[in-house]
């Protein structure tokens, strides 16, 4: 390891310690101003030329922008359709009516679960922040529970969708493990799902009991009335109200498609015309799109409902999310210049001076990658390119190996990560009360993750 890979790392380090401080401190500096500050300081003392420290920052606001800020505006298009016609509401009052309010954690996870087998964790979230948003306001009226009910609802939610995006394909984390270790697509998913239950139960469930009566969590009122209306005098669809049937429908429909991409990558061939369609169908942004169109037929074009205040609510429902746009957008160009700066292979270097076992280091790895770079992808493509030729040349449980590299970048997602910054600004939250909830819960279901695949791996392989 060199003096210059010494010096990244420190610089790095330095820049998360600034934001912090800028977002913290007394100055109370605005998130995307501290993000570009720092992303300015660090890529110029990393040694990038200035004009790759301001391409490297629009690309990586753009990019994150394009993957993530369509399909939060569209999620809150969905979303505000679904409240103003009473669907949240609907299937808020029907998880709460069968469910006590000790079990509430465990059903949001499993509808967390469902959700999250297609989803990426971002737009999973985005999909289920009306639901969690209702619910949590009924529990909150009905003082069912101390401390934060955002957070005793949220937390579970959180835990099924990160344990789902970096343990089971098809997640992109996952299959670009599998793709880079020639590995087995079906045995890395049973093992994903293995350990991605307890990971869910302990990251979920049992840590939002204890942590949720700690925190005064409440998301800005704008953003839960856009979500969670109370009442629905007169929806904008006119006096018809959607069946359970039409609801979950309308709610999960972008869900459907994603899965039936995952499920058309599985089972048929890459060339077959379905799965061309599934891939089409089922990407984010089009499936939220065909999700949004969806609710509005629905609910006001086949029904001769009032197409003008469609519009208006739409329009609305961008306001309240302006701020988590540009502060997502910020986060990713941090990201950006962080690898352009060559962060990523001075913690390869680091990684190689340490004798683990392949699916120790792999996770190590990983992490490290993920943690100082912002981005998980950066943490598997690395952690799986670097020990590709051991795994060829050693007797290794190769889709073990893979589930560990995507537990591995899980770990501790802060303030160079986009899904930090969503859940933080969606929840309302601070800097602390943002660590204490996804950075924690993300590094619980990373290290139950890798528990469980060293225990997996005591027993014989699957291939």
């Amino acid at each position: 390891m060199s003096d210059f890979d010494i010096q990244l790392l420190a610089i790095a380090t330095g820049g998360v310690v600034l934001l912090v401080a800028l977002i913290v401190s007394r100055i109370r500096m605005h998130p995307l101003l501290a993000l570009l500050l720092t992303s300015v300081l660090v890529g110029l003392l990393a040694g990038l030329p200035v004009d790759k420290v301001v391409k490297s920052i629009e690309v990586g606001a753009g990019n994150t922008l394009g993957a993530v800020g369509l399909v939060v505006a569209l999620g809150a298009m969905l979303g505000k359709i679904m409240a103003e016609n009473g669907v949240t509401d609907g299937i808020a009052d029907t998880i709460i009516k069968r469910t006590s309010v000790p079990m509430l954690p465990w059903a949001m996870s499993g509808v967390a679960f469902v959700v999250g087998i297609p989803m990426f964790f971002e737009v999973g979230l985005v999909v289920l922040l009306p639901l969690v948003f209702t619910v949590a306001r009924k529990l909150e009226q009905g003082s069912a529970i101390r401390g934060s009910a955002y957070v005793y609802v949220g937390v579970p939610v959180i835990a099924a969708l990160a344990s789902m995006h970096g343990m089971v394909p098809p997640h992109p984390g996952p299959l670009t493990a599998i793709a880079s270790l020639k590995t087995n697509v079906g045995a890395t998913m049973l093992y994903g799902f293995v350990a991605a239950i307890p990971a869910i139960v302990l990251g979920g469930p049992v840590y939002g009991a204890f942590i949720a009566p700690r925190l005064a969590v409440k998301p800005d009122a704008s953003l839960v009335g856009q979500f969670s209306r109370p009442e629905v005098a007169v929806p904008i669809g006119g006096q018809w109200r959607p069946g359970l049937g039409t609801s979950v429908l309308v709610a999960l429909l972008p869900a459907i498609l994603m899965l039936f991409n995952a499920v058309a990558e599985l089972a048929l061939p890459p060339s077959s015309p379905v799965t061309r369609l599934a891939a089409f169908v089922g990407d984010p942004v089009i499936a939220m799109l065909f999700g949004v169109v969806f609710a509005a037929s629905v609910f006001v074009y086949t029904k001769s409902g009032d197409a003008e205040s469609l519009r208006d609510a739409m329009s609305a429902s961008l306001k309240p999310i302006a701020n988590v746009l540009v502060i997502i957008a910020g986060g990713g160009a941090f990201q950006h210049v962080l690898t352009d700066a060559k962060v990523g292979d001075a913690i390869v270097h680091l990684s190689q001076q340490f004798a683990f076992s392949p699916l120790i280091l792999g996770w190590l790895i990983s992490m490290l990658l993920s943690v100082s770079t912002g981005s998980a992808t950066v943490g598997i493509v690395g952690a799986a390119g670097l020990l590709a030729p051991l795994a060829m040349a050693e007797p290794v449980n190769t889709p073990l190996l893979a589930l560990a590299i995507g537990c591995g970048s899980l770990f501790f997602n802060y303030a160079n990560h986009a899904g930090f910054w969503l859940v933080k600004e969606s929840f309302g939250m601070t800097m602390g009360e943002a660590t204490k909830t996804i950075s924690v819960i993300q590094s619980i279901v990373s290290v139950v993750g890798l528990v469980m695949v060293l225990l997996m791996n005591l027993l014989p392989p699957l291939v």
